[in-house]
């Protein structure tokens, strides 16, 4: 009896080495996969709030003339933001603002390509934020 069980453990030698050969790559890609997601959402976050600092610089804008005036710096704040803050995972941020005089409202896009660990894979994130403009009225 003691036999038998000594020539099955020697059959399964190196069978732990052979499952590991087929489950790591797996797990290897899983594990890229899920730090390639994480770099996309921080990168979408990045994008966003880059657009909301463009936005507050924005909303204090009375006229179209003074948005002129402001627009230049504005787009140049908000692109140095989001590559202070993205460092490398956010990549050619370009921030786009839009002013709507009539409606009262500004606009800033924030777009730009997410670091990629994945060859071949490229990925780009969009993010827009909106606010009212500021209306100052002297008291009646």
């Amino acid at each position: 009896m003691a036999r038998i069980g000594r020539r099955t453990r020697h059959l399964e030698r190196g069978a732990s080495a052979l499952e590991m050969a087929f489950i790591a790559p797996g797990l290897i890609l899983l594990i890229f996969f899920s730090i390639q997601a994480a770099l996309f959402f921080y990168g979408r976050n990045v994008a966003i709030q880059a657009a909301r600092e463009g936005v507050s610089q924005m909303r204090v804008a009375p006229d179209a003339a003074t948005y002129e005036a402001m627009r230049a710096g504005v787009v140049d704040n908000t692109e140095r933001f989001a590559g202070t803050v993205g460092r490398e995972t956010l990549i050619d941020a370009v921030a786009t603002p839009t002013y709507d005089g009539a409606a009262g409202r500004v606009s800033m896009t924030v777009s730009g390509r997410v670091i990629s660990l994945v060859p071949g894979l490229h990925l780009t994130v969009t993010q827009r934020a909106e606010g009212p403009v500021e209306r100052f009225e002297a008291d009646r």
